[in-house]
């Protein structure tokens, strides 16, 4: 049942963040308030183990009766209850809100019940240690990361220390004194200015605590937004170039690239653009989904990188964006994959009572070059060269020799020496004469 802060401004405003990510900010609190509520029962039992050990008013006084048990009991109880609560996430912040100003009167009851467990004037438990604690349940409240319940406390302690201040002074005005430090230190005497100033200790205390996690919660809300652009970047770009873009340590601009030796794979479905004006748009979309699930994860159990879809039709590479010493074994690999894949996609298809579809690939190796490209506004990661033209054109020529699946005899001669061991005898075409090139072309059908 918690309720996340919600701080305005465009950097920090926790609304901006996904539902996923605001749930997991509830969570973490709810469990920090079962640490506060660990933490607290652990200084109760420490007081208790205090009094227990302490000499008793009866003892000095013979007073019989004192306040700390009871106090104590009472902290104890309410601590409980809200250890319990916030276990079994029922604690609602209205709740908090009034238990966290409960703790901080009993803390204060507990303190002024000093003078009756050793018989002194009310001025006598203005010296107590025990004040400290104030500033303790102020810093615990800061582990939720919420400031409303910091300064909560804060105002709290400050308030309940300046009415023990007051009845000190109403009760016995005598004990006042102006300017005697050492009297204050020493007796049962009261110095204005001193207690004026562990107010203001608490206070700026709980501002400088409030501010802290104000500005530690802007960060969190920026990290987390940030976390999630970068989750969901990895579903646009190929991991690794999602990764390539968070950890670079400059700006990406425009026209930066690399010339590296790679291979590249073009994977497309003959005849996608005449079915697409056969079937209704939602039947085109879900092929195009199933042959994109099943093909993509395939390239990328072999170490290629997608670097866009153009419709139907992906284009892979191997050793561009990260750098490989098997780039090519790695493509022809991923095409044996593609092809067992597509066979049995088909033999789906006709149990479903589906036309089959014929899926061809094609792979070349050589010198790209792997860089951004675009302008200020948009920046897309691509790779470009003479390699990837080739690549295109043998995806096509696929229909003039018949085949599904081509590769320049280069590229299966490299694949070899990276220890590619080809899954079926392939068959080598001499000097095809392949669309758009000025020269033939000696290539390897794989498929």
């Amino acid at each position: 049942m918690s309720l996340i802060e919600r701080p305005r401004g465009r950097s920090g405003a926790i609304e901006l963040l996904p539902q996923r990510t605001r749930q997991a900010i509830t969570e973490e609190q709810d469990r920090a308030e079962i640490l506060i509520a660990v933490i607290q029962l652990a200084i109760v039992s420490v007081f208790a183990l205090v009094y227990g050990l302490a000499p008793k008013a009866t003892m000095v006084s013979g007073v019989h009766f004192t306040p700390l048990p009871w106090v104590l009991a009472a902290y104890a109880t309410v601590t409980g209850l809200r250890l319990l609560l916030a276990y079994f996430r029922m604690l609602p912040h209205w709740l908090l809100a009034v238990t966290v100003v409960v703790d901080l009167a009993l803390l204060m009851l507990l303190i002024w019940g000093f003078h009756l467990q050793y018989g002194q004037p009310p001025a006598f438990y203005l010296k107590v240690p025990t004040l400290l604690t104030v500033f303790i349940f102020i810093a615990l409240r800061s582990l939720r990361f919420e400031v409303r319940y910091v300064m909560l406390a804060g105002i709290s302690g400050a308030v309940g220390w300046a009415c023990l201040v007051a009845y000190a002074v109403i009760t016995t005005p005598q004990a006042v004194v102006p300017r005697d430090f050492v009297g204050y230190i020493t007796g049962n005497q009261i110095l204005i200015g001193a207690e004026v100033e562990k107010i203001l200790a608490i206070l700026v205390v709980t501002g400088v605590l409030s501010l802290a996690i104000q500005r530690s919660r802007r960060l969190l809300v920026r990290a987390a937004i940030d976390g999630a652009a970068a989750r969901d970047l990895a579903r646009f770009f190929d991991p690794e170039v999602a990764a390539r873009i968070r950890q670079s340590e400059t700006p990406l601009l425009a026209g930066q690239g690399e010339a590296r030796e790679a291979a590249i794979m073009f994977i497309d479905i003959r005849g996608f653009t005449r079915l697409g004006a056969e079937l209704p748009p939602s039947a085109l979309m879900a092929i195009l989904a199933e042959y994109q699930s099943r093909m993509v994860p395939l390239v990328q159990r072999a170490g290629g990188v997608i670097d866009k879809f153009m419709g139907d039709g992906i284009l892979a590479t191997f050793g561009a964006a990260l750098r490989s010493e098997t780039y090519a074994a790695d493509a022809l690999a991923a095409v044996e994959a593609v092809m067992a894949e597509s066979t049995r996609w088909n033999a789906d298809r006709a149990q479903r009572r589906e036309r089959p579809l014929t899926i061809h690939a094609a792979v070349a190796c050589g010198r790209v070059v792997f860089g951004a490209v675009g302008d200020d506004q948009r920046l897309e990661y691509t790779v470009i060269g003479d390699t990837v033209n080739l690549a295109a054109k043998l995806e096509k020529h696929n229909k003039t020799q018949g085949t599904r699946a081509l590769a320049t005899a280069e590229t299966f001669r490299r694949a070899l020496g990276q220890g590619y061991r080809p899954g079926a005898a392939p068959r080598a075409i001499a000097a095809a004469a392949v669309v758009g090139m000025n020269e033939p072309v000696d290539l390897v059908a794989l498929a």
